[in-house]
C-alpha cells in the first residue's frame, strides 16, 4: 500500500535571527515543526535555516521582512497562502527596545517601538489568527515582557508597548475560548540577548543590574515553548520574576510608581 503523507505543523517565528526568537525556532524544529523564519536580516535567516534543516530534517522557509512597515504582515500572509503554507503556530517575537528618559529620546525612537511592538504584532495576529479559527486549530505565542505588568521609568514607551501585548493576549484568550486556537503571552525578565547588549552599549549603567536577575535565553525560550504547547495564557519565566509580579499586583499603584522610579533612576 502507498504510504500516506503526514502533515508536519508549521511554525512561523518573527525576530528569528537572534535571541529568544532563534532559540524558539530551534525548539519548534526539534519538536518536528517545519518553519517559516521572519526577520530583516536575510543572511542570518539563511544560515539559521540551513543549520536547523540539517539538524532536524525539517523544511525551513526564509521570509525577510520588516514588520514595522505598513502592509508587511499582509504581504507575508499572501505569499504563504499562494505557496500553500498554512501557519499552525504563530510566534510574535520581533520587537525593539530603546532605553532612556522619554523627553531625551527622539520621536522616531518612540514611533519605531510602537510600529513594531504594537502595530506589527497586531497586523500579524490579524493576518494569521482568522485562518486558524477557520481551521479550528492553532497556537499563538506573543513575546511580551515582565515590563508588561508595571511602569518602568527609562523604558516608558517600551513597557507601555508590552503592556499592550499582554492585554491583547489576555483579551483574545477569552475570545478564542472553544475555537481550538490558544494564545500565550511569554513575559520574560531581563534576558541575555542582543537586545541587552544594545541597551548596555547605549547606557553603561545597565551593567549594574545584578547577574542573578538576567535570564538564560535557552531556558526562557523553553518555558515559553512549553506554555504555548500547553495552551497557557501567561508565562513568566523565573522564580524571581514571578515573585516580583505577585508583589507588584499587591502594591498600591502610587508606591509601585515610586519604587520603579527609584530603580529606574539608578540606571539612567
Amino acid at each position: 500500500m502507498p504510504s500516506i503523507a503526514t502533515h508536519k505543523p508549521t511554525a512561523l517565528v518573527t525576530g528569528a535571527s537572534s535571541g529568544i526568537g532563534e532559540a524558539l525556532a530551534g525548539l519548534f524544529a526539534a519538536a518536528g515543526h517545519d518553519l517559516v523564519l521572519v526577520a530583516r536580516s536575510a543572511d542570518k535567516l539563511k544560515a539559521l535555516a540551513a543549520a536547523l534543516s540539517a539538524r532536524h530534517g525539517v523544511k525551513v522557509r526564509v521570509e525577510p521582512a520588516d514588520l514595522s512597515k505598513p502592509g508587511a504582515a499582509e504581504t507575508l500572509a499572501t505569499r504563504l497562502k499562494r505557496a500553500r503554507v498554512p501557519v499552525d503556530v504563530l510566534v510574535n517575537n520581533a520587537g525593539v527596545l530603546a532605553q532612556g528618559r522619554f523627553a531625551a529620546m527622539g520621536a522616531a525612537s518612540h514611533q519605531q517601538m510602537i510600529d513594531l511592538n504594537i502595530s506589527g504584532l497586531t497586523a500579524m495576529l490579524s493576518a494569521f489568527v482568522p485562518p486558524m479559527v477557520a481551521r479550528g486549530t492553532g497556537r499563538v505565542l506573543n513575546v511580551a515582557s515582565i515590563a508588561s505588568f508595571q511602569p518602568v521609568p527609562s523604558l516608558a514607551t517600551y513597557a507601555a508597548s508590552k503592556a499592550y501585548v499582554l492585554s491583547l493576549t489576555e483579551s483574545l484568550s477569552e475570545e478564542l475560548r472553544g475555537s481550538g486556537v490558544s494564545i500565550t503571552a511569554l513575559c520574560p525578565g531581563i534576558t541575555a540577548t542582543g537586545m541587552l547588549d544594545q541597551a548596555l552599549d547605549a547606557n553603561p549603567q545597565v551593567s549594574r543590574i545584578p547577574g542573578f536577575l538576567i535570564g538564560d535565553v535557552t531556558d526562557v525560550a523553553r518555558q515559553g515553548f512549553d506554555a504555548c504547547m500547553k495552551g497557557e495564557v501567561i508565562c513568566v519565566p523565573g522564580v524571581v520574576n514571578q515573585a516580583a509580579i505577585l508583589a507588584s499586583r499587591s502594591t498600591p499603584k502610587w508606591l509601585l510608581r515610586r519604587i520603579s522610579g527609584l530603580l529606574g533612576r539608578q540606571v539612567q
